[in-house]
This record gives structure tokens, sequence and C-alpha cells, in this order.
């Protein structure tokens, strides 16, 4: 049985090790002109073309405001960093008056996703 299990174990670790996740990203060049430096600064970056410049929707984040809004849901899909994110599930939503304020400007379109724009239609 021990056998059994230890052949079992070291099957998945090299199965595992020969598989890669892999999706695709496109290389982004940076100018970076507020450095204090004269000459311009280049930089690379890599970015998923799903994430960057990507439209949401308005309609998701409201239902995800609706029902998910105690874990920041609305907020974790229009893109907002992480730490404001756990600010407002351990303030539980500035105590909810952060949350009607989210979902009033949602609705109202105020509130726009940080990397991109909302789709044309509601849905």
């Amino acid at each position: 049985m021990k056998l059994k299990i230890i052949l079992s174990m070291v099957f998945l670790l090299l199965v595992t090790s020969f598989s890669y996740a892999s999706f695709p990203v496109k290389r982004v060049a940076v100018i970076d002109t507020t450095s204090e430096i004269s000459n311009e600064s280049v930089t690379e970056i890599l970015v998923s073309p799903a994430a960057a410049g990507s439209e949401k929707s308005q309609g998701i984040a409201l239902l995800l405001g609706i029902f998910l809004g105690g874990l920041a849901g609305h907020k974790w899909y229009l893109g907002n960093p992480w730490y404001i994110n756990v600010l407002f599930i351990l303030t539980l939503g500035g105590l909810g008056i952060w949350w009607i304020i989210d979902m009033i400007r949602i609705i109202t379109g105020d509130y726009q996703p940080h990397n991109g724009s909302y789709k044309a239609d509601f849905f």
C-alpha cells in the first residue's frame, strides 16, 4: 500500500514538473519621462491582452456589487488595487456607506474600470 502511494506521488511530481501553464502576453514598451535623469528611460513590461484595455460590463459590475459587495467583488472586477479591496472588506464596505456610494456610481456610470472602459451595452 505504501509503495503504491509513493509511486503515485512520484508519478504526479514528474507529470506536473513537465507541464507549464501559459497565457498570451505581449511586450509593451513604457517610456518614463518622470525620472529626473535627462534621458528618457524605456522599460518593457509584459501585459496580458485580456487585462489590458479590456472593456468591462457595467451590469456585471452591478451584479457583483449586489451579491458579492461585502467581499468587494465589484472592486476586484473593475481592477482596483488589492489594498483598497482588502480595506473595503475589513471595514465591511465602510459600514455599508462605501458600498451604497459604489452602487450609485456604478449605476450612473461614474465608477469606471481602472484599466479600460465599460462596454457600450449594459450587459
